[in-house]
């Protein structure tokens, strides 16, 4: 009996100390989860600071953001060397909402318009031809078989792994050779050619199981069948993504205007933000907010779909 016990008061102790360490790990797991999401809602809020700041400002009267932040761009007209003796206050919420500075950059100021109407011009060909290219230039490789795919495919590896600013000069010679240079397909085709959404496409067609091919073969389907029918459908997340970061990169792009067109008029939006003068602060407030509004409109709209096609290129479904 003693030592039944004996047994029984172990077993006890043992039970005991099993659900001290459960719960002390519990603890330690919500205390972990607890300062995660402190860290996270910290970065969130610094990251959302510049656009809410941006966004509440625009509704701020000229003589408001003049007062508030008119010593910062004089510093920055100035070159940066000039010394602000005041103290910058951000302000989120404006002392009277105004939309005088939409007013003027809709209807008084054609100029903002125009390069807004540029950056559409130039990015829509992009993403459609991008992708309409990338489609088929994938399922070349995810159906090809032999040593000259591999090659091929390593070379727009290669390409990919290259930034912009390294073959800005060979793109430049070639726009001249073909005499586009100072025109927007001195812009679109290189945009239309870009390897990326190759690699992303074929990575994920790749993993299409053969069968499907073969079933669709056995019933006569031919490869533009099995390309439009099986392949796309499958790849549609995946397509959504690609868009989505194509429209991302090149609504934002910046030196290939620079270079490539000598005209201003040309110009996007993006480009032309950075010429606006310390006499116009409001208006930047307003053409930044209307310049973010396409991106955020198209991330909102395929946020599902863009969050998927990553996971699924990545690996994580299938």
């Amino acid at each position: 009996m003693r030592i039944k016990s004996l047994k029984e008061a172990g077993n006890s102790n043992i039970c005991s100390a099993s659900s001290f360490y459960a719960g002390f790990s519990r603890l330690r797991k919500k205390v972990i989860l607890f300062f995660l999401t402190i860290f996270a809602g910290l970065g969130a809020v610094i990251f959302l600071t510049p656009t809410v700041l941006t966004v509440a400002n625009s509704f701020m009267s000229s003589s408001e953001i003049t007062a508030n932040y008119g010593a910062v761009f004089m510093r920055a007209q100035s070159g940066g060397t000039a010394f602000i003796s005041e103290q910058i206050h951000l302000k989120f919420i404006p002392d009277m909402v105004s939309f005088s500075q939409y007013y003027t950059v809709l209807f008084q100021s054609p100029d903002y318009l125009l390069k807004f109407w540029n950056s559409v011009i130039l990015v829509a060909p992009i993403v459609i031809f991008q992708i309409m290219i990338a489609s088929l230039a994938a399922y070349s490789f995810a159906r090809m078989k032999g040593r000259l795919k591999e090659i091929l495919f390593f070379v727009y590896i290669i390409i990919m792994l290259m930034p912009y600013q390294v073959t800005l000069v060979p793109n430049y010679l070639i726009s001249d050779w073909l005499n586009i240079l100072n025109t927007r397909w001195a812009i679109i085709l290189p945009g239309i050619f870009t390897p990326f959404s190759v690699f992303l496409l074929s990575k994920v067609m790749r993993r299409i199981p053969d069968s499907f091919v073969e079933a669709a073969k056995l019933d006569g389907a031919g490869e533009l069948q099995i390309f439009t029918f099986i392949f796309m459908p499958l790849c549609k997340s995946v397509l959504f993504s690609v868009a989505i970061l194509v429209f991302i990169d090149y609504w934002n792009m910046v030196e290939q205007p620079l270079i490539l067109l000598d005209d201003s008029n040309l110009y996007p939006l993006s480009v032309f933000l950075a010429q606006i003068n310390a006499g116009e602060i409001g208006l930047a407030f307003a053409v930044a907010t209307i310049y973010m509004i396409p991106a955020l409109l198209i991330f909102l709209f395929g946020e599902d779909y863009l969050v998927e096609g990553i996971a699924y290129s990545g690996g994580i479904k299938g």
